[in-house]
């Protein structure tokens, strides 16, 4: 046996948006080490815009951690800020008391408290971190990208990471959580969002914001992406937001989907465009056929729309004016589950031990609840599960809006959509619920940790006004 080692890294700001190679002292050890300091932080991202933020280690986003997969991690925390704090690690399996969710998992770290967090790093994949305490933290700055590589990965010639994140107007937090906000809706012309809107529809929990971001920044000022004719390149977005939908796309350029989640797709997609959700995150690559300078960038109806975006160019043609892409999503071939997994000719085979049929339901204008099947966390109804037990969740969204749903401490299938069982089960942490009737189902195996595990709406408007419950273990 290899005589135990431990490396400390350090936490640099996200603003190197390139991802070296690890070392091969680091690939080989046995654990890798972080210290992450929670602490309020000025965010001043663009003229005229300035944010009292919270941060990791005092960058927003916070760094990117990177183990490979099978490595121990092992996170001091630190809380320096002025209000309670946890860090979940979404997406990984790991024991119940290391997931980071206060008041389930752990107690809340008080300002001044530390917490330590050890464990195998898995699965594989793109995963981020973020606090899950209940007090703002996320939608106030504390989250970051997680890599845990896998050796078994194609080697790209070039790869970055982009965290896709917003600055907030609080004041229009605050009504939104009371279901009374006034500020408008943001989502691209085209999009499922916009479609699915009736003329009498009045939204209140939307969430204004002042700017768009991309790893801590706004155009002009984001890092730039240097590539070369020739490359094959891969990018690791994550959409942070906490309310709202992302399409993502890079001008000129088709996009080869290869992971959801993290997790590897059955069969890759390209689009010209990502779909992604409150809290998903995609591997996409694309190669670079020619020389120029292309905006990566967030298409939106916002005015701000355009701060979100980053160059990525040839040697070359640093200064030359970027491509862009149209801020409609008319006509544009995005990305979907359905197509990702393709439609079944068969039925969904329904064997299961546990079957549940969940509601989300509520948010009516000047409403401050949220439910599932009727009823607010923490008075939800529970899935209890015996280790071994398959489960098969299907939602139904009776609301006017998309919900993010996600899965504490497992990965599931997404098995059927509408009714229409898929062909290739993608493999998820979080999945979007179609509005206005939509449904979605859910299969999972219940093989991780004993413990209770938090099921809920990631969006975090909905999550705090009830949207919640959770899996829990019998043994």
């Amino acid at each position: 046996m290899r005589r135990r080692r431990f490396v400390q890294l350090g936490a640099g700001a996200m603003t190197a948006l390139a991802l070296p190679p690890r070392s091969a002292r680091a690939a080989a050890s046995d654990a890798v080490t972080y210290t992450l300091t929670a602490t309020r932080t000025k965010l001043a991202p663009a003229p005229g815009i300035a944010f009292d933020a919270l941060s990791y280690n005092g960058t927003v986003p916070g760094p990117i951690l990177r183990v490979t997969s099978g490595q121990r991690l092992v996170v001091k925390y630190v809380n320096g800020a002025d209000v309670e704090t946890a860090v979940h690690w979404h997406g990984c399996i790991l024991p119940n008391a290391m997931d980071g969710a206060a008041g389930v998992t752990q107690h809340a770290v008080p300002p001044g408290g530390t917490f330590h967090y050890e464990f195998d790093a898995g699965p594989a994949g793109t995963r981020w971190y973020h606090d899950h305490a209940g007090k703002m933290g996320l939608t106030r700055g504390l989250f970051g990208m997680l890599i845990i590589e896998d050796p078994r990965d194609e080697k790209a010639d070039a790869e970055f990471a982009l965290v896709f994140h917003d600055v907030p107007k609080m004041d229009t937090y605050m009504t939104a959580m009371s279901g009374t906000s006034n500020a408008p809706m943001m989502d691209p012309s085209g999009s499922p969002e916009i479609l699915g809107m009736k003329s009498d529809d009045k939204m209140g929990d939307e969430v204004a914001f002042s700017a768009h971001l991309i790893n801590g920044a706004a155009y002009p000022a984001t890092a730039s992406l240097k590539v070369k004719v020739g490359q094959k390149v891969r990018l690791r977005i994550l959409n942070a937001n906490p309310t709202q939908t992302r399409y993502v796309r890079l001008a000129g350029h088709r996009l080869l989907v290869t992971h959801g989640d993290g997790n590897r797709l059955a069969q890759p997609l390209e689009v010209d465009a990502l779909r992604i959700g409150v809290a998903e995150r995609y591997d996409a690559w694309f190669e670079v056929t020619q020389p120029g300078a292309w905006l990566l960038q967030g298409i939106s109806a916002d005015p701000l729309a355009f701060q979100q975006a980053a160059v990525v160019y040839t040697e070359g043609m640093e200064h030359a004016s970027p491509a862009g892409s149209s801020q409609s999503l008319q006509g544009v071939d995005y990305f979907t589950y359905e197509k990702a997994a393709g439609i079944a000719s068969t039925p969904l085979d329904k064997t299961a031990q546990i079957h549940k049929a969940f509601v989300l339901d509520g948010g009516q204008y000047g409403s401050s609840a949220w439910t599932i099947n009727g009823k607010s966390y923490p008075h939800t109804e529970k899935i209890d599960v015996t280790r071994g037990d398959r489960v098969l969740v299907t939602f139904t969204n009776k609301t006017d809006m998309d919900h993010p749903m996600h899965l504490h401490g497992h990965t599931f299938d997404i098995v059927e959509i509408d009714g229409k069982a898929l062909m290739r089960p993608l493999v998820k942490d979080i999945s979007l619920v179609s509005s206005n009737g939509g449904t979605l189902t859910w299969r999972f195996d219940a093989t991780s940790p004993a413990g209770r595990w938090l099921l809920h709406c990631h969006n975090d408007i909905h999550m705090m006004d009830g949207m919640m419950t959770e899996v829990v273990y019998r043994d």
